[in-house]
């Protein structure tokens, strides 16, 4: 039997040249354990931003997306050890950190690491000591376009580089390298960035409802300071808040455009997170008619849209909007006060009818388990969710909400809190699992968020994890049925 090529696994390479850098999306989980459960993963539009500027720079470039394949860690090290790149480039995930590293640990010396991703940023030292990233040539804090690609031409550069870091072969010592007149480089002008070349994407574009999807990416951090959120402004202190001009993002929806694609999902913090970015965008989507022949999602903040006057809202309708994913979180608002969520659960409620009277949809995400968060607490929020859906059962948009439970996240303002309390543990509050709320795999109300259950297993909240789990798995089963029901 023909042996399958190893090339038949990854994406976007050119299998007649040897890769200069192979791009690793590691697994949520290991899934040589159990198969995964879920049949579509959100794309690596932050990765794929990457292969594609170093591709337009000359450079042979390939993605393994080990997550969005289901495979285990032994077959994706197989994979790349296989293909044998000059590099190998990990984006860092809190929950997949240890997946990750268990990978890089069974690569061949041969093979220099690039690191990357938001637990690159909060834990540089501690991955630089980590025996398993021992040829990790280097660490790169933050956006990575225009760094990766002077790496990729001669890993010394990382001297001059800004925010690239290694260890010191001689002392072992964590060093970081810069020069004055570099610091272009910690935020690149994304106007200026090539389009996202699809082929480093899996599912991107998807034929959707009838339509074809594609993901974007309209703007780049974010203002607020959730205490909960990795994207945390605190947590980012590298990152220069930009936003992309509306004709560049029209441009880049026209070239999709020409390839089929009339729905698009805004996956930034941003792009309807201010005003002034609701403004401009919705001014240039109005003159190109947009509405005429597109559909769009994107996420929203509740504080700014409920500021918004009704006309505003009637013009996002007409220029297409489809859905608005917000974070709504908890319908305590002693919780929400305490995450800095800046809304109160009336708020909420006022938002998600104003939008769903026009027949814009909306996803509320809500996090059970906060750090203090009682029994009374969560039950409060299970609630606030039936209020919501009972709300606009009668109105023309749809309401459907996505709860998760509470975990800590690396440099984000309450591990700091939970840090100061000296009763954890790093080693304990990184103590990523996947917990299984599946009976075994098979519930298929959790189908399409199975593989984005995880917990640290400490008790965090005042409510007992049991009940926490239990409220999870009534919500997510309501919700199944209700969307089975309208169907």
């Amino acid at each position: 039997m023909q042996q399958e090529s190893p090339y038949s696994t990854i994406i976007g390479a050119d299998p007649e040249q040897a890769l200069d850098i192979l791009f690793v999306n590691a697994p949520l989980r290991d899934y040589s354990i159990r198969p995964r459960v879920n049949d579509f993963t959100l794309p690596v539009l932050g990765m794929a931003y990457i292969a594609t500027y170093a591709a337009a720079h000359g450079y042979s470039v390939g993605v393994l997306d080990a997550e969005a394949l289901g495979l285990g860690v032994a077959r994706t090290a197989e994979v790349v050890n296989d293909l044998a790149p000059r590099w190998a480039g990990f984006n860092l995930l809190a929950p997949t950190y240890e997946i990750s590293a268990r990978i890089a640990g069974e690569l061949s010396p041969d093979i220099k690491l690039m690191l990357g991703g938001h637990q690159a940023k909060a834990m540089p030292v501690d991955i630089l000591n980590d025996p398993r990233m021992s040829r990790c040539a280097a660490l790169v804090v933050g956006e990575g376009e225009t760094r990766v690609e002077q790496l990729l031409d001669d890993h010394r550069n990382r001297t001059r580089l800004p925010g690239v870091m290694w260890r010191d072969p001689i002392t072992g010592d964590p060093v970081t390298g810069g020069v004055p007149g570099t610091a272009h480089h910690l935020a690149p002008d994304i106007d200026a960035l090539p389009f996202v070349d699809r082929r480093f994407l899996v599912q991107d574009p998807r034929l959707d409802h009838g339509r074809f999807e594609a993901n974007m990416v309209g703007a780049r951090g974010c203002p607020y300071d959730c205490t909960f959120c990795g994207a945390a402004v605190s947590a980012n202190p590298d990152i220069t808040i930009r936003v992309r001009s509306p004709r560049n993002i029209l441009d880049e929806m026209d070239q999709l455009r020409g390839v089929g694609v009339t729905a698009f999902r805004f996956v930034d913090d941003l792009f309807l997170g201010t005003r002034k970015v609701i403004r401009s965008m919705m001014d240039a989507f109005s003159a190109d008619n947009v509405g005429d022949w597109a559909q769009w999602d994107a996420t929203g903040r509740i504080n700014v849209l409920h500021r918004e006057p009704g006309a505003v809202l009637d013009t996002l309708r007409s220029n297409g909007l489809r859905e608005v994913a917000l974070g709504i979180e908890s319908g305590s608002e002693r919780m929400l006060a305490q995450i800095d969520k800046r809304i109160t659960p009336n708020l909420a409620v006022d938002v998600v009818r104003r939008l769903t009277e026009r027949g814009i949809n909306v996803k509320g995400y809500f996090i059970l388990g906060f750090p203090g968060e009682t029994r009374e607490e969560v039950d409060t929020t299970v609630r606030l969710v039936h209020e919501l859906w009972d709300l606009t059962d009668s109105l023309p948009g749809d309401f459907r909400a996505s709860a998760f439970e509470y975990r800590p996240y690396p440099a984000t303002p309450d591990w700091h809190r939970l840090m100061r309390t000296g009763r954890y543990t790093v080693r304990e509050l990184l103590n990523y699992t996947a917990v299984d709320l599946t009976a075994g795999g098979v519930d298929e109300s959790m189908r399409e968020r199975d593989e984005f259950n995880f917990s640290v297993n400490i008790q965090l909240s005042d409510a007992p994890i049991t009940h926490v789990r239990a409220a999870l798995v009534r919500l997510a089963r309501a919700q199944h049925d209700r969307r089975a029901a309208a169907a």
